[in-house]
């Protein structure tokens, strides 16, 4: 089967549009390699945002329940001072002696486990996969690396290599190896743990057999790619435990679920019990600003440090700090956790009052402020539940709300507001879903 890169995708030709923006697309497509597309069946154009909201050059506002980068809102207005105040006093690297650097490290680790007491700066979630893959490698001595079936863990040479979602042509590392979830359909409940550890010791067992060993079980703690499979928490232990049994690290790729997003923790892998070794930190970090980090225990990272050269100019540069430093203190003094969880039950009861009402919204899956919500009822077939996801999306992006598709069949809904969402932007977005399913319901 070949990988659709982008379904929720502008396709010329298919919408008519205005003048300003073909002219505009045009310029684009003479100028940007075929890599970049705009998202959307129609395009969205935007000049400014501010808080939850982005606003086109008519001064129409759209209600973002899709992005994570900017985790605290558009435009924080305290995140931005920090920069322009820095960027104004001094901008510079990791070597040179400079207080906020470290001061900033000892307050990140100090919200990890006890165990994680170690860090290092990078400037994106790619590059933090990719470090942290160079440091189970070196740790272990082996080379193979087990990933979700569609994880998506950047795009590096390294990481692209370990991550299905990235499409056909992007040719998979011989030396990686992709394991099932434990998926709402077809696995119970309470064979999850049991199914997971399986699909991680036959991974193991193809690896070692082969001579490559396996450095690396890497995996996004709320697998976002996979289809928001975040339930029944926990179920990931066993099968960690049976990879490093054969030498492998754990790493956890917090790009999308840290940082508060789950509301009942900062990173998404308390919710299973289980403390990694590594940790990958990107997007939200700076809320906008390009700042990432790894953060893990001290023997793998020290046998890293002294043994092999990584040095990035720009990661840990004073501007980065400063982003990344107003962000954990906004987090912790507003208090932003007890609003995630207080914010997504609200949003989960109306999601569940809605499939009460509309057999079309097959499920739905959430930890905090990332929602995953299934579109179709079972007796479709895949692709007609995939066209109906993706109807559901664009109708919605009419009705000015945000959101995409996500899963192996593209017909989860992908929901994951900015952290600051109220009430009343929960309202507004389930007003907007009940019309688009209205819409496009069977």
């Amino acid at each position: 089967m070949t990988t659709d890169l982008m379904p929720n995708r502008y396709v010329p030709g298919e919408v008519e549009l205005p003048a300003r923006e073909r002219e505009l697309i045009a310029r684009r497509d003479a100028v940007l390699g075929a890599s970049y597309r705009l998202q959307y069946r129609r395009p969205v154009h935007f000049v400014r945002g501010q808080g939850m909201w982005l606003y086109d050059p008519d001064g129409r506002e759209y209600l973002d329940f899709y992005n994570n980068v900017p985790s605290l809102g558009h435009c924080h207005s305290e995140v931005n001072q920090a920069i322009a105040e820095q960027a104004g006093i001094l901008s510079a690297n990791t070597r040179y002696l400079e207080p906020r650097l470290v001061g900033y490290a000892e307050r990140l680790v100090s919200t990890f486990p006890l165990e994680l007491d170690r860090t290092v700066f990078t400037c994106t979630g790619s590059e933090s996969n990719d470090l942290a893959l160079r440091i189970a490698r070196l740790a272990s001595g082996n080379e193979g690396v087990i990933v979700t079936t569609y994880a998506y863990h950047g795009t590096t040479a390294s990481v692209a290599a370990v991550s299905p979602n990235l499409g056909d042509a992007v040719k998979l590392s011989p030396n990686v190896r992709m394991i099932s979830l434990p998926g709402p359909e077809g696995i119970p409940q309470g064979q999850a743990a049991d199914f997971f550890e399986a699909q991680v010791k036959a991974a193991v067992h193809d690896l070692q057999r082969r001579g490559t060993g396996v450095a690396a079980l890497l995996m996004d703690s709320i697998f976002s790619s996979d289809g928001v499979w975040v339930d029944p928490p926990g179920f990931i232990d066993r099968g960690v435990e049976a990879a490093r049994s054969a030498g492998a690290l754990y790493i956890a790729d917090e790009v999308q679920p840290g940082f508060g997003r789950t509301g009942q923790h900062m990173w998404g892998f308390e919710r299973h019990g289980v403390v990694p070794d590594l940790v990958t930190l990107g997007k939200p970090m700076g809320n906008g600003f390009p700042i990432g980090a790894v953060v893990g225990r001290r023997a793998p990272m020290d046998k890293f440090g002294a043994t092999a050269r990584y040095s990035n100019t720009f990661a840990g540069n004073t501007v980065g700090i400063a982003a990344a430093d107003a962000v954990l203190t906004v987090l912790h003094r507003d208090r932003i956790l007890e609003n995630v969880l207080q914010v997504s039950e609200r949003l989960r009861l109306g999601i569940s009052e809605m499939a009460a009402a509309y057999p079309d919204v097959r499920g739905v899956r959430n930890a905090g402020l990332f929602f995953g919500i299934d579109i179709g009822r079972e007796h479709l077939s895949a692709a007609a539940r995939r066209k109906m996801a993706l109807d559901v999306v664009n109708v919605m992006r009419d009705e000015r709300v945000l959101i995409s598709t996500t899963g192996a069949n593209e017909d989860t809904l992908k929901v994951r507001p900015p952290l600051i969402c109220e009430a009343k932007h929960v309202d507004l977005f389930l007003e907007a879903f009940k019309r688009a399913l209205e819409r496009v319901s069977t």
